[in-house]
């Protein structure tokens, strides 16, 4: 695993990372915050680019700064492109491969492998000057998996995508994942985000505000009550179920139904089927605008 151990870094008098504790485990997390809130800086530091000005980074126990050990446990895919562009996809590839190490037979079956696992197959031996955004995201993707790193690293690896070269991007991480690897996602992209994992690391101004699962987090931000909607023809019946509630806070009427607000969500949700089972009234569907990383990432930036 990943681990900060109130870990800051300055850039003279600025800061880019503020005494931050976290550990980012197997599966698929996402770094997030605004662009300046110290994102690079973090990856910066796992990669062994720059080291802590303070407190300790570790990768698998071992510290990236200048460690060629680490580099070995580690894919990484910046968010800046630095191709040869008179390389061929495949060609890169490779190359990465030799200079990692491996022989020229088994850079060439390495790459071979991961080029087909990304997708890149049929287009592997055109030229890079004429990729697309979404095939330099799939060739970086592979050359950054072909020494089978451990963690896998990835800054904005969604930008510029279409929407289909998104979700299709997602669920090759998915199955990275799926092989039991870390793997962090660097975005500032809430909605992308959410489809991709549950497990954030959330920055703001280079100070991590909230670490773990997405739903946990939202828990605990008991300050705000829960927006839960339900549509129904008979929003007036309702109503006057709910009304007498102790964990309700606030109801108000919308144009298919109505709006409840409560500090007990999970009480909420354990009543709801009784209003259509006990007292037959029509419930059509339900839903949360506070229950999304958004709302979460509003909530504690903003106060």
């Amino acid at each position: 695993m990943i681990v900060f151990q109130e870990a800051s870094r300055w850039y003279g008098q600025i800061i880019g990372l503020n005494d931050v504790t976290c550990t980012i485990p197997t599966g698929v997390t996402a770094l997030l915050g605004l662009n300046g809130a110290g994102k690079s800086t973090m990856l910066r530091m796992i990669t062994g680019q720059i080291r802590a000005t303070t407190g300790t980074v570790s990768v698998y126990g071992q510290t990236p700064f200048a460690n060629p050990e680490v580099y070995k446990l580690i894919g990484y895919c910046p968010e800046i492109d630095n191709f040869y562009e008179h390389m061929n996809g495949f060609q890169f590839v490779e190359h990465l491969g030799r200079l990692a190490g491996y022989g020229k037979t088994e850079a060439r079956e390495r790459s071979r492998r991961m080029i087909e696992r990304v997708g890149m197959a049929d287009r592997a031996h055109k030229k890079i000057a004429g990729y697309s955004k979404g095939m330099r995201q799939r060739v970086k993707l592979a050359q950054a998996m072909i020494h089978d790193p451990q963690a896998v690293l990835l800054d904005e690896p969604l930008n510029g995508l279409d929407p289909v070269g998104r979700r299709e991007f997602m669920q090759l991480l998915q199955t990275f994942s799926e092989d039991g690897k870390t793997i962090l996602v660097s975005s500032h992209i809430l909605f992308e985000v959410e489809q991709m994992t549950s497990n954030i690391v959330l920055l703001h101004r280079g100070r991590l505000l909230a670490t773990g699962n997405i739903g946990v987090i939202r828990e605990l931000i008991d300050k705000y009550p829960h927006r839960i909607r339900i549509a129904t023809t008979q929003a007036r019946e309702v109503a006057t179920q709910l009304a007498g509630l102790p964990y309700i806070s606030n109801i108000s009427f919308e144009r298919d139904g109505l709006e409840i607000q409560t500090r007990e969500p999970d009480k909420f949700y354990d009543y709801l089927p009784s209003l259509a089972v006990q007292h037959g009234l029509p419930i059509d569907g339900f839903s949360s605008p506070d229950n999304n990383l958004e709302s979460v990432f509003r909530y504690l930036v903003t106060n």
